[in-house]
């Protein structure tokens, strides 16, 4: 499994996903700055990649800070977690990463320096393994909704790539391959930074999964053909009444899977969901540079002085989700109930709400 980002003595290192899939470069990041440059430039990307890469730039931070203790660290502490936390603002997992980091920070207020330093470290690094740990979970869950043949349709990149490893709703797919069900992924290419048939697309070449890359614009077409079964994908945040932003051209997908009777799955960690955001309408959503739409490979492709919109996400309703796969278990209508509950269950597997 590739190593999307991993903690080193030299700094954070990641693979660079710009570059990918005709060139497989990794980049070492030895400031905190660096590293919200790289999750700004979308280097690394992926909710909840971002939150563990933000965590890590936070230790980074510290772990290279001249302070001599922690009354002197703090505020040098707050404009790490500021900058940070300033790179991309729909992906909750970013402010979640940043704010476990800042309770373990309080935590440690009469430790020594060292201690503190350590401390973050470790705190960091605990978020990745329990990442991975969360993907192979959801996948584990989520493998049973699959068919036991079939095509299924995913949008973006929520693979290994976009987390620590092993995905969120390419981890479904993995586990259920892995579980012997015969799947073939249609990928959608995702325009206009073409995470699916970038991204995606390279992942499960390297695992051997049959795979397809379709234009954004092909999906309604490929499902009536009755190629599809199944439509699976990620999420950046999740609100506490089931709705979903992610990355543009979801909401467009799921609408059509409703209208073909295909069941419409989101896999996303616990992290994700942010009960504190009662429905979609209240999630930000980024707006990235034009030249994103204005040009591809570096080639412009549209009239000079023409208007660009380049929202990076939409909100999905809830009433066109059939379930959210979570590593705490299943969450089916009403999606509110049954997060709700999810959140009062931290190992919900066994109970009602996965029926």
């Amino acid at each position: 499994m590739v190593k999307t980002l991993e903690w080193t003595q030299a700094g954070v290192r990641f693979i660079d996903q710009t570059r990918l899939p005709t060139e497989e470069i990794y980049v070492t990041c030895r400031t905190y700055g660096e590293v919200a440059a790289a999750i700004r430039d979308m280097i690394v990307r992926g909710a909840p990649a971002i939150g563990v890469t933000a965590a890590m730039g936070v230790a980074l931070g510290v772990r290279d800070s001249k302070a001599k203790n922690y009354r002197e660290l703090q505020p040098e502490f707050e404009e790490i977690c500021r900058t940070l936390a300033a790179t991309r603002p729909t992906a909750v997992n970013l402010f979640w990463a940043i704010q476990r980091m800042r309770e373990r920070f309080e935590q440690l207020a009469s430790a020594s320096i060292d201690e503190v330093k350590r401390g973050l470290i470790q705190e960091a690094q605990e978020m990745y393994g329990a990442d991975i740990a969360a993907c192979q979970t959801m996948g584990r869950n989520g493998a049973v909704l699959l068919p036991a043949s079939g095509g299924v349709l995913t949008h973006c990149n929520a693979g290994a790539l976009a987390t620590c490893g092993y995905g969120s709703a390419l981890g479904v797919i993995r586990a259920a391959v892995e579980s012997g069900k015969k799947i073939h992924v249609f990928a959608d290419e995702t325009r206009p930074f073409l995470q699916g048939s970038r991204l995606t697309a390279w992942e499960l070449t390297k695992d051997g999964i049959p795979t397809t890359v379709i234009a954004d614009n092909m999906a309604g077409a490929i499902m009536k053909q009755g190629k599809i079964n199944a439509v699976v994908v990620g999420a950046d945040r999740i609100a506490a009444n089931g709705d979903v932003a992610n990355k543009i051209g979801t909401y467009t997908v799921a609408v059509l899977a409703k209208e073909h009777g295909i069941p419409f799955y989101v896999a996303a960690p616990w992290s994700t969901v942010d009960l504190a955001t009662p429905d979609g309408d209240q999630i930000p959503i980024e707006q990235r540079s034009s030249r994103e739409v204005t040009h591809m490979a570096g080639k412009q492709i549209t009239p000079d002085g023409i208007r660009v919109e380049n929202p990076a996400f939409d909100v999905t309703p809830h009433r066109y989700i059939a379930a959210i796969i979570t590593e705490r278990g299943i969450a089916k209508a009403p999606l509110g109930e049954s997060l709700q509950a999810l959140a009062g269950e931290p190992k919900l597997q066994t109970t009602s709400a996965n029926h």
